[in-house]
């Protein structure tokens, strides 16, 4: 065999580099397992044995390893097998595009903002291209003519030295392109400097390409709200004059004779006493000191519309900011400040620190240091200047830390902030400060978390589903191939050796959806054996020596298989394209699988296997059960075509019936929402759980939609709301789950606190993972699944025309997949509210549907390659018997190729947990109906469409051998 040095080299090669990347994490895990065996459920203990272990290093000869390095270079898992926080954050482009026109106050700016703020909810553009869009409909509909190299727009003194006078609009959009670009880059270096300072064992943060969004993701992290707050707070200190409480007392009177009239627009109780509730008297620099219990009322009342159009001309423009926490004296209430604002809303002083330090005061509490950066040096002096003996409020993400008064002006640039910190609030301020300022605010608009004890359930579904897919296939394959059938299993476990080894080297991240797809990469290896030993089998029974048969085997077989591979290739890519998350992860490994199931299952293979025929040893392709199997099998499949027409007509027209009429139930990632995953110490019925949430779930006076269903054990929900769907703050979800928790109270232990709940740990009851997607990233998602599915069915469309130089046969296989696709959203549409397991129309839905075109496709590439032979060969044959001859000499790889397919999907799908459930069932749907497509429907379809044109071969069929 030619080539066999070569390729006995680069598997050495690959092998030894695979050890040298796989040893990290061997290491790691050995050092974790002694200090547990030794500290048992210990914790501190369990750290203390760790650092004493950690001292040691293992000499391996060609490498040395010690724990923490090893730590920081093994397999990264994702955060659904070891638990953490998945976050997508995005910069507020409309701070950028303000700071960039120095917070421009001209009519038609203010306007196109306003206006590309409500287009961005449904649009997939990035924010600044719809920014320039409005701006230039609102110049046109206003006929002012205004340039954006304006003064009044990006013509700005910031911007001088880049954009003049003269400047065309077309080049200032390519400037503030860049610039929008930049900031976002500085973003994503804050953010990261931020998560080295919190110590985080192998994050992972990467820029959303074309948005202005950064994705975070870190395992083995539980406190999920200080990281949201550390990631999402701006870092930019300002300070602000403050208003008296005799400057807003009018106006809460006026407020609080209307509450009770509009009590249900607002969403408060018409008993509402307003006044009562501020508590105006007595608030040293703030307008009012409200309980704790009352502050989400006062937040709806004077953020109103209604309110805001009541404001007399001193407060047109004022921002009402709470404190940062009760203060230790008063632990019930907070104090809620007037802060004096201006048009542009442009703090006095805006600039960052460029020092921050934990110090005490002179009573020995807890303070922050600061000192400022120039400019902000220079407006701290002016605006100290103009307010002594006056108050000003130190803020940061509008809140308010400190607002004392000033006894002199501050020339130097040095301030203190004091604020009843404790010793790690404090150390998180001067770790955000010290960080560096992101150049606009931040929001959490998706966010994942998973509990470390659903980490660990998901690590060892994965593992059982594993290693049972693997037992299935090595037993069948063996029991139906014999002795080639042990080759094919060696081949298979070099395979998912170097799979995991090549991982680790490019720092992919295992996942629970990647774990699905090293399964499936199993099956695709024996998909591609099945095609050799199959054509293997044909050529020893017309003849040929055991040599001669494996060689033209492997020869006959190489076309088949490439073209399956390449359109699996291509589905793996179009994943990866419009993928995220673990669909991404999903992409990368199937992607990584299939490379290497060609180099194992095809090239190594074949060097082992006549490495042992050349030795003058045999090697058997059957078993004296399975040797004739398929062997003499002939079907009329084309005769029979119209039967399968009415089958699939009926299937297609129930399904389109089901999709229009019922619709689907889309998870939160397709419609946007919060969805929790919630686990109790005893069985729940879910009807009364969703009986005692929805009393809770109010916005505005009208009930929000709440979704509770069972999800695996009894003992489990799964919540899902789109209550406060467009707000994305952290106080929301933090008002959530508070919500969740009063609602399930009922059915907890009586002992449960709020925060027990929120973070399942020792207990493993609670909030064990949850889940939430803003509006516009929903639409993202939704049109990035559609556009996934439509380039991989117009590229398989190009690659079959491409291969097989007949149009016919791409619409066959085109209109097999469009076939499966909505038989399969036709059961997931009907069968929505019956299946006992999750049926939302989701990413995970996506990424099935896209992986059962790939496999789909195998089976029918199979089919049209085994065509495309006899059309060159058996010229003698009508074009039906043609097609009926390829179809059925092809039987015996496409059940063999099915059957262990879905033998896997089933061990996945009853071993692989909860979570998997929707998405192996979609694959189950797939892999059967593509089975039947690839047989009755594509085929089919070439067939009717060549027998009309100059390929129809007019002789009668002739008997053939089987």
């Amino acid at each position: 065999m030619q080539g066999k040095g070569l390729i006995t080299i680069v598997a050495i090669v690959l092998g030894l580099i695979c050890i040298n990347e796989l040893l990290p994490t061997w290491y790691a895990s050995k050092i974790e397992n002694e200090a547990k065996a030794i500290a048992g459920e210990d914790e501190a203990k369990y750290n203390k044995e760790i650092a004493r272990l950690s001292k040691d290093t293992i000499h391996l000869g060609f490498t040395q390893l010690n724990y923490p390095e090893a730590k920081q270079k093994e397999m990264k898992l994702g955060l659904d097998l070891k638990g953490g926080i998945n976050v997508l954050l995005e910069i507020n482009q409309r701070d950028l595009v303000n700071d960039l026109t120095n917070y421009s106050t001209n009519p038609i700016v203010i306007e196109a903002l306003d206006r590309a703020d409500k287009v961005q909810k449904q649009s997939t553009k990035p924010y600044i291209e719809d920014f320039f869009t409005q701006f230039d409909l609102v110049n046109q509909e206003k006929k002012a003519g205004l340039k954006l190299a304006s003064p009044e727009v990006f013509g700005t003194q910031k911007l001088s030295g880049q954009i003049k006078f003269n400047t065309t609009d077309d080049q200032v959009k390519s400037i503030i392109r860049n610039k929008i670009d930049a900031s976002v880059g500085t973003a994503f270096e804050v953010i990261r400097t931020r998560i080295d300072k919190m110590g985080a064992v192998q994050p992972n943060v990467q820029r959303v390409p074309g948005t202005g969004r950064i994705a975070v993701e870190m395992p083995g992290i539980k406190d999920k709200d200080k990281v949201k707050k550390m990631l999402s707070t701006s870092a930019k200190l300002q300070f602000w004059e403050v208003q008296q409480a005799q400057e807003t007392f009018s106006y809460f009177e006026s407020l609080s004779k209307i509450v009770p009239a509009k009590a249900d627009s607002l969403g408060v109780e018409k008993t509402t006493d307003f006044l009562k509730i501020i508590n105006p008297s007595n608030v040293s620099n703030g307008v009012a000191n409200v309980k704790l219990s009352d502050t989400a009322a006062v937040n709806k009342i004077i953020n109103s519309e209604i309110a805001v159009k009541l404001r007399p001309a001193n407060l047109k423009f004022t921002k009402f900011m709470w404190g940062y926490k009760p203060d230790a004296a008063d632990p019930d209430n907070l104090v809620l400040y007037a802060i004096r604002g201006n048009i542009n809303q442009k703090a006095p002083v805006d600039g960052a620190v460029e020092t921050a330090r934990i110090n005490y005061d002179n009573l020995g509490r807890i303070v922050v240091d600061m000192q400022m950066d120039t400019e902000g040096t220079r407006d701290w002096k002016t605006l100290t200047e103009k307010n002594v003996g006056k108050p000003v409020a130190v803020t940061l993400d509008n809140i308010v830390y400190t607002a004392p008064n000033v006894n002199e002006p501050i020339p130097s640039g040095r301030s203190q902030i004091s604020g009843s910190f404790t010793q790690e609030e404090a150390k998180d301020l001067t770790d955000v400060l010290s960080a560096g300022k992101l150049p606009a605010s931040a929001k959490v608009v998706q966010a994942d978390v998973v509990g470390p004890s659903l980490g660990q359930e998901s690590i060892s579904a994965g593992l059982w589903s594993f290693f049972i897919a693997f037992l299935i296939i090595v037993v069948y394959i063996i029991f139906y191939y014999g002795g080639a059938g042990v080759y094919a299993i060696i081949a298979m476990i070099f395979n998912l050796f170097y799979l995991f080894g090549i991982m680790d080297s490019i720092n992919a991240t295992l996942t629970l959806p990647g774990i699905a797809g090293i399964v499936l990469t199993m099956a695709i290896a024996v998909d591609t054996n099945v095609i050799i030993y199959e054509r293997t089998k044909e050529e020893l029974f017309a003849g040929k020596s055991i040599k001669q048969a494996y060689t033209d085997g492997f020869k006959h077989a190489l076309s088949a298989i490439i073209d399956g591979h390449l359109t699996s290739l291509l589905t793996a890519l179009v994943l990866f394209i419009f993928g995220t998350g673990p669909i991404k992860g999903f992409a990368v490994t199937t992607g990584i699988g299939l490379i290497m199931t060609f180099f194992t299952s095809v090239l190594l293979s074949r060097v082992m296997i006549f490495h042992r025929l050349n030795k003058g040893k045999g090697l058997s392709v059957w078993t004296s059960v399975t040797k004739n199997w398929f062997r003499n099998v002939w079907i009329d499949f084309i005769g029979k075509r119209k039967y399968a027409y009415i089958v699939s007509a009926i299937l297609t027209v129930a399904s389109l019936f089901s999709i229009f009429n019922y619709g689907f139930k889309t998870g939160v990632d397709f419609k946007g929402g919060r969805s929790y995953v919630v686990r109790f110490d005893k069985d729940v019925e879910a009807t009364k759980a969703h009986e005692s949430l929805a009393k809770l779930f109010v916005l505005n006076g009208e009930s929000q939609a709440v979704d509770v269903k069972t999800f695996g054990n009894a003992n489990q929900l799964k919540i899902t709301t789109d209550y406060k769907i467009d707000d994305e703050s952290i106080e929301a979800d933090q008002d959530i789950e508070k919500k969740l928790f009063e609602g399930l109270k009922p059915f907890l232990s009586p002992n449960t606190t709020l925060a027990d709940f929120k973070d399942a740990q020792g207990s493993e009851l609670g909030i064990v993972s949850s889940s939430k997607v803003g509006p516009t990233v929903a639409d993202d998602i939704q049109t990035g699944g559609t556009y996934a599915v439509l380039a991989s069915l117009l590229g398989i469309f190009i690659y079959i025309l491409f291969r097989f130089n007949k149009w016919q046969f791409s619409l066959g296989a085109v209109a097999a997949l469009a076939h499966d696709a909505i038989i399969i959203l036709g059961v997931f549409s009907f069968f929505k509210n019956i299946m006992p397991f999750n049926m939302e129309i989701n990413q995970d839905f996506i990424a099935a549907i896209l992986t059962v075109l790939g496999y789909s496709i195998n089976d029918t590439v199979i089919v049209f390659d085994r065509i495309r032979e006899y059309l060159r060969e058996k010229k003698s044959l009508t074009l039906a018997g043609l097609f009926d001859d390829s179809i059925s000499s092809t039987l015996g790889r496409t059940f063999n190729t099915s059957f262990t397919v879905l033998l896997v999907i089933m061990a996945i799908f009853f071993f692989g947990g909860d979570n998997l459930k929707g998405f192996m069932f979609a694959l189950f749907l797939g892999i059967f109906f593509g089975t039947y497509s690839s047989v009755f429907i594509a085929s089919a379809i070439a067939y009717d469409f060549l027998k009309t044109g100059k390929e129809e071969v007019p002789h009668e069929r002739t008997t053939t051998e089987k």
